[in-house]
């Protein structure tokens, strides 16, 4: 496994840490691929009954590698279509719990929002910057935030960027939990080994009717999404300027 995502096992819970700190761990294509292996072997492992996914401070993800994506271009794009970790952590048949620990941007957020649900540090926070920086959203952006947060709340990161604090994120339903940052992580874990103490095919099955009862809806969502996305690719030269531009303007939060 990359250094890019660390693994750690306490017990049946395992915990995957995004773990490229120096850009505020973006999706990178070697963080890419490790994300996705460490999903699917997670998956895949008997042992493991529940992951918790968290990242190294002073973020959890800030989305997409903006400066990658515009050096490499449909190549970087391509990555995220051969190894789909926004998508496969939404994907999992075990239970997900993600440990917001910082900023959580963008295609961060999509990946947050693929967990069954969230708890967060008093230092987290989120926002849906995709059309700031010229990106429509693919991986599930407008899917699954106006189930989280309801529609209103929903248009209103998306159209605005708005950086939205733990405390506001605990209130309108993003997250379940706020807890002291050198907390979370134990929070998390404690939440993940109760998963683990139901028994795994009850815990599975229950997972599947929650995660399939939502599919028509989701499914519909997803499928307009991409579509759309993929119909007005971004202009990739451009993509850097629009990222220093939002990071000058989110540099408290990143």
């Amino acid at each position: 496994m990359s250094e890019t995502v660390l693994v750690a096992d306490v017990g049946s819970v395992r915990i995957l840490t995004l773990n490229r700190p120096e850009a505020r761990n973006a999706l990178g294509g070697e963080l890419i691929s490790a994300l996705y292996t460490g999903l699917v072997d997670s998956d895949s492992d008997p042992e493991v009954r529940a992951v918790v996914l968290t990242g190294v401070d002073p973020a959890f993800c800030a989305g997409v590698d903006l400066k990658q994506a515009a050096r490499e271009g449909e190549a970087y794009f391509r990555r995220h279509r051969e190894e789909p970790c926004v998508q496969q952590v939404a994907r999992m048949t075990t239970p997900v719990i993600g440990a917001i620990n910082g900023a959580t941007f963008t295609g961060g957020l999509e990946i947050a929002l693929g967990c069954d649900f969230l708890v967060a540090s008093e230092r987290a926070v989120f926002a849906d910057t995709h059309a700031r920086v010229g990106v429509l959203p693919g991986g599930g952006m407008t899917a699954r935030l106006p189930g989280v947060v309801g529609q209103a709340w929903a248009r209103r990161m998306s159209f605005t960027g708005e950086v939205i604090g733990a405390a506001e994120a605990l209130r309108i339903g993003l997250v379940t939990e706020v807890v002291a940052h050198d907390a979370l992580l134990d929070r998390a874990i404690e939440l993940a080994t109760a998963v683990t103490e139901v028994p795994h095919e009850t815990m599975r099955t229950m997972k599947r009717i929650y995660r399939e009862g939502g599919e028509p809806t989701i499914g519909a969502a997803l499928a307009v999404e991409q579509a759309i996305s993929e119909a007005n690719r971004p202009d990739l030269g451009m993509l850097e300027d629009r990222r220093r531009a939002v990071t000058a303007r989110n540099r408290d939060q990143l």
